[in-house]
């Protein structure tokens, strides 16, 4: 697998495979996996090349960090990159006080505290050192300071000035003193990221599902700006959260609900670009956003060590440039959207 050498405003240098590993699978998202299973998971993931490994506090609650803990031990530190967040605490809890009750199961009895202050930046990088079994991470992203997560303007707004009054002046003292490479923040829109860009100085932002085959409003005035600072971008949610996996087919899902009609028939008018060239869906939503200048890798979250197998599989098969050159053609990308080569 292909890999990306990102160097960070701050002069950290940071070498991505161009796949990462998404852990939230690892937290029994959606349902619960065994921990052979989960194992198993990883271990295909790293057989195929991946290298980059993302992971939270809210991933089950801790499980996530805790199973990659048993995986990562048996590798050398300097072999993989790893990042993970800050933003949330974990306290003990009444088992129906428990945070993410069906969609996270068989977890641990903890709840969310949001704190994007800079003792709870500090807390919370403790406690994950602790789970992870690690003395160091590469990257810590400020989690969900988004409209999507906190359900207002009003509330992410009151959430970043808590980050830039506290959190913010202890991430650049852990990445001065060397505690961690790089820090940035995980988010479901970009209009968070162009705010925080104008606010710190951010080395990456993870950004979940933002900049698609299906969506590319970022490229307007965030990428370019983000392409101007050096600031490096992580894609999370390229299959935005499973049509452009499965397709448009009765039940398919967009941004984690069931897909509108005007999704499903643009979807479909993919599809059939795709297979006029003998391709599947898959491949061109892994490989699209990979060809902007600012993108270091796309990020999956992946179940099973078959699903591992298959998005290797995917970001490595060849396409052609004629398949780029009929979707601009038709109004299915954007007609400044960089493709690969």
């Amino acid at each position: 697998m292909k890999k990306r050498l990102f160097k960070a405003p701050s002069g950290a240098e940071l070498l991505f495979s161009t796949l990462g590993f998404g852990s939230g699978s690892l937290g029994n998202l959606y349902h619960a996996v065994t921990e052979t299973e989960a194992q198993n998971t990883l271990q295909a993931t790293w057989n195929s090349g991946v290298r980059y490994f993302d992971t939270a506090p809210l991933y089950g609650l801790g499980l996530a960090e805790t199973r990659l803990n048993s995986f990562l031990r048996t590798k050398k530190r300097k072999d993989y990159v790893i990042s993970t967040k800050i933003g949330r605490l974990l306290e003990n809890c009444k088992p129906e006080q428990r945070t993410g009750i069906g969609k996270f199961f068989e977890t641990p009895t903890r709840r969310e505290k949001f704190d994007y202050s800079y003792d709870g930046v500090m807390r919370s990088l403790e406690f994950s050192l602790e789970r992870l079994g690690l003395d160091s991470v590469d990257i810590l992203f400020a989690h969900d300071l988004d409209v999507f997560s906190h359900g207002s303007k009003e509330t992410r707004d009151h959430y970043i000035a808590e980050l830039m009054k506290g959190g913010y002046k202890a991430l650049v003292k852990m990445r001065e003193q060397g505690v961690i490479k790089a820090f940035g923040a995980g988010i479901n829109e970009w209009q968070a990221g162009q705010i925080l860009a104008g606010q710190g100085d951010f080395d990456l932002f993870l950004l979940a599902g933002r900049y698609t085959l299906l969506e590319q409003d970022a490229l307007n005035s965030f990428l370019p700006l983000c392409e101007t600072r050096g600031i490096g971008i992580v894609l999370g949610g390229v299959y935005n959260s499973g049509i452009l996996a499965t397709g448009a087919k009765p039940g398919a899902t967009f941004n984690y609900s069931k897909a509108p009609k005007d999704v499903l028939n643009r979807v479909k008018q993919i599809e059939s670009v795709c297979r006029k060239h003998k391709l599947n869906l898959p491949q061109a939503a892994l490989q699209f956003p990979l060809a902007h200048p600012s993108v270091t890798c796309v990020v999956i979250g992946m179940a099973s060590a078959k699903e591992a197998k298959y998005n290797a599989a995917a970001i490595n098969e060849r396409l052609p440039k004629s398949l780029w050159r009929d979707l601009k053609a038709q109004g299915l990308l954007h007609e400044s959207a960089p493709v690969p080569k």
